[in-house]
């Protein structure tokens, strides 16, 4: 009896030895990569890292359905023969993301009891609370309240929260946020936060500025409660984004080391980002809006290609919206530009028309004939040209590459180098046209808003500036590219002493006039700030009615071809799949909102376009038609 005990024991000793064992062993042979107590401020950083909505799905398919249907821009070379096209790709759902980082974190700091680390949970819950505005103005409802919870015990099967819901639940969580932000118990490791590195101070403007963007869009359901939330951002000790130091303009990282993270996107977008509107383009020059040129790209025609035509008996090839800018001396030479004169002569769009239209066939020639009117061949050498402005698309992605035009034959001067890039995504321009739209509608706020205004258009020109010249677009700075300037009369584009206060004091943007004069200012100072934001720019639109049909200042054209109410305002919802174990939630929620769903599964392009107009999101209910604004 003794013996066996002993074995017992003994077997015992060797059995917790070698699981002693195994343990030390798997410590000391585990990857370094693999991480099984992960620290919340690492954590953030990845979270800060997948932080984005602006990835190239959305480029490639979202905005050029959005500048079509809002008017502000072309799909390229026409507008559409019909508007019955309308699946998102991206449905904007990163939001998904930011939340369950942001309970991960909420459950380490309670598992570890660490509650002064609730900021870098708070940081990403202000991220989620973000891109949730932007999934539910394309989704309407949307899970957010239940929603990544699972693992914690929650629900496998969150419910819907109703836009009106939503907004409510935002605004709650960002003031728990701005709460945190505020608290001197937090504690930071600044480098791992990308984004501000580590100013709570900063966040907290973030986090409350974020609000204007629920108020705006709620203002159509609710008024009261929108110039609510406008008067307590201003009034809120924790502040507002009301600088460019304060602007989340995001640099994720100077170089790759995997991925697309320093660039954007690794994926060309030219051709996809659709051709510029002449409309737009005519207003933006008419307000001499310096942003036109960060915005989008100078054409073909320097003074020296222009000489080129003269020279191959080409002249008369040229568009007449270019030789109307020329003056020629006595032998029929390049003189000098007329009008504004470099840059501003380099800056035409494209007319919004329709492509089966009789104005469409009459314009063919003259913006679209690359392969015969626009193309010189001089000896061996040939060169087409382009007469009308794209996107800029450096402004998007990092990667990318630009030659200047030269006659053919001449040299090539190219600019490859790749450029980590710099992105909008809440500005002091926006923040303060927001201020001046509430106030224009009467919310009790501390300034005019003629001073909202004014100030909002000059630090959207300023940090749209900045970010121009952080991206190195072409001719940003210097007239020339890789140390050559091509044609002597060339222009650089910066933003130029004294070009913001001549903007305020034109007819097009001066804020004078009725109120319906003012407030359609306003609108299109948001709009032109959100020129390559589309997602905003799209709500802007649907929500204001403008640009507004009849306008002096930037008309919407009304189609023959096609009623108003057969232009998109929201994108298709595919039927969900049977095993989907959310699929009867699913479609009770489409139900709910009054949705017919897509024909098919995939729910690609099979919902009329009148359809995707008159069943609207809750927060589009009560907005005008487009080009309706009153």
């Amino acid at each position: 009896m003794k013996t066996n005990k002993i074995f017992l024991i003994l077997a015992a000793v060797c059995v917790l030895g070698l699981s002693s064992c195994r343990e030390q062993f798997a410590e000391e042979n585990m990857s370094p990569t693999a991480v099984t107590n992960p620290d919340p401020s690492y954590m953030l950083t990845r979270c800060e890292l997948l932080f984005e909505f602006n990835d190239y799905t959305y480029w490639f398919y979202n905005q050029a359905l959005y500048n079509r249907w809002a008017q502000m821009g072309c799909s390229g070379a026409y507008t559409e023969e019909s508007f019955a096209v309308g699946t998102a790709v991206n449905w904007q759902t990163n939001y998904i993301t930011m939340l369950n980082y942001r309970n991960d974190i909420d459950n380490y700091i309670e598992a570890y009891e660490h509650p002064e680390m609730k900021a870098y949970s708070a940081m990403c819950g202000t991220l989620a609370a973000f891109q949730a505005i932007y999934c539910s103005d394309i989704m309407g409802d949307i899970q957010y309240s239940e929603a990544c919870k699972y693992k914690f015990g929650g629900t496998l099967t969150p419910a819907y929260d109703s836009v009106e819901d939503l907004y409510n639940y935002i605004i709650d969580d960002l003031d728990a946020y701005i709460a945190t932000f505020q608290d001197p118990s937090q504690v930071m490791v600044a480098k791992q936060d990308l984004i501000y590195g580590g100013d709570l101070a900063k966040w907290a403007k973030f986090a409350n500025t974020i609000k204007l963007k629920v108020a705006v869009r709620l203002y159509l359901n609710n008024p009261d409660k929108a110039k609510q939330i406008a008067a307590a951002v201003v009034g809120s000790p924790a502040g507002y984004i009301n600088s460019l130091e304060d602007a989340l303009i995001y640099h994720k990282a100077d170089s790759d080391t995997g991925g697309d993270l320093a660039y954007q996107t690794g994926n060309s977008l030219s051709g996809w980002m659709g051709g510029s509107s002449a409309n737009v383009i005519n207003y933006m020059k008419a307000a001499k809006d310096p942003r036109v040129r960060f915005f989008y790209t100078k054409n073909s025609y320097n003074s020296k290609i222009v000489q080129c035509f003269i020279d191959n008996d080409m002249y008369d090839n040229l568009p007449g919206y270019i030789k109307d800018n020329i003056v020629l001396d006595g032998d029929g030479n390049f003189k000098e530009w007329a009008g504004d004169g470099e840059p501003w002569v380099r800056y035409f769009g494209q007319p919004i028309v329709f492509r089966s239209s009789p104005e469409y066939n009459a314009l063919v020639g003259e913006y679209y004939d690359y392969a015969d009117r626009y193309t010189v061949k001089v000896e061996d050498a040939t060169k087409s040209y382009g007469m009308y402005s794209s996107f800029q698309e450096e402004m998007v992605r990092g990667r990318v590459d630009f030659s200047l035009p030269t006659v053919p034959g001449g040299p090539v001067i190219s600019d490859n180098e790749d450029v980590p890039w710099w992105g909008m995504y809440l500005g002091a321009g926006e923040t303060n046209l927001y201020l001046a739209e509430m106030a224009q509608l009467g919310a009790s706020l501390p300034n005019s808003a003629e001073a909202y205004y004014n100030r909002g258009v000059e630090l959207s020109v300023k940090e749209w500036d900045y970010i121009a010249g952080k991206n190195k677009i072409p001719y940003y700075g210097q007239a020339w590219v890789d140390g050559h300037k091509y044609a002597d009369d060339e222009v650089s584009i910066e933003l130029k002493d004294g070009e913001i206060a001549t903007m305020l004091a034109t007819d097009a943007v001066k804020f004078e006039g009725s109120n319906s004069d003012k407030m359609e200012k306003i609108y299109l100072q948001q709009l032109m700030n959100f020129s390559i934001m589309p997602n905003d720019m799209f709500v802007t639109a649907r929500r204001s009615g403008y640009p507004k049909i009849g306008s002096k200042l930037l008309p919407f054209v009304k189609f023959n071809e096609v009623e108003l109410a057969g232009i998109p305002r929201r994108f298709e919802f595919a039927n969900p799949l049977i095993t989907d174990v959310m699929h009867d939630i699913r479609l009770e929620n489409l139900q709910k909102q009054g949705f017919t769903p897509g024909t098919s599964q995939s729910g690609m392009g099979h919902t009329s376009s009148t359809v995707l107009n008159t069943e609207r999101l809750w927060q589009d209910k009560n907005a005008p038609q487009w080009g309706s604004a009153q």
